[in-house]
């Protein structure tokens, strides 16, 4: 049995993908770069901030230098309206906890982004002191080291990772760990392709784990 789960945070623990995702899509709009939803996730999805804006200005944006500040209050603002959890997230949660199977998160976000996103939906609390972030670290997905030093806090021997993005599959892989590869909006093809197992609902990961 693992040991360890490491969630990532945006898309897997909160549905918070789609809402980020347009506030970036309308930014890009207003300075030049069109692109539909679908364009959007096959270019950016994972990616860090400063990955996500050298590659728009590669691809014509013409973004001002304090982007990435702008980008991050605006969707900060579009968060607090409101986030879901990711359906079956609670349930899974409480299975692990009557289990006693550890769990964290390790995310390319900013610990202020999950406050906002966990903290509405009252798992702040549950993931303030076990959250990994490449702000904190240093470093981000798809190098494997926010999943390393996930591990080696706990002493995990078998950990897993559940992800829904291209960056963090790799990342997990590179790590040599297991990864569910959640696809709650398309056939979870690009994430089989790098090697992790997909599931498009979180009730399948009890059975996924042999819990």
């Amino acid at each position: 049995m693992h040991d360890l789960v490491i969630f990532d945070c945006d898309g897997v623990l909160v549905d918070s993908e789609v809402l980020s995702n347009q506030v970036l899509i309308d930014s890009f709009a207003r300075h030049g770069l069109n692109l539909s939803l679908a364009e959007y996730m096959a270019l950016f999805v994972g990616g860090t901030m400063t990955g996500v804006r050298d590659k728009a200005r590669a691809l014509g944006a013409d973004l001002p230098d304090d982007w990435i500040e702008q980008i991050y209050w605006a969707t900060y603002e579009v968060l607090r309206a409101g986030t879901p959890l990711v359906a079956g997230v609670p349930e899974l949660l409480a299975q692990l906890d009557s289990l006693g199977i550890p769990y964290c998160v390790a995310s390319n976000g900013r610990p202020e982004k999950m406050q906002i996103t966990l903290g509405q939906n009252g798992l702040w609390n549950r993931f303030r002191d076990v959250m990994f972030s490449a702000h904190i670290l240093g470093v981000g997905k798809p190098d494997p080291a926010l999943f390393i030093a996930a591990a080696q806090h706990f002493g995990a021997k078998s950990p897993v990772v559940i992800e829904d993005s291209e960056s963090g599959v790799t990342a997990a892989k590179r790590a040599d760990m297991r990864c569910l590869g959640y696809a709650a909006h398309d056939d979870g093809a690009r994430l089989a392709a790098l090697g992790a197992e997909v599931f498009d609902d979180m009730a399948q990961v009890p059975k996924l784990l042999g819990l």
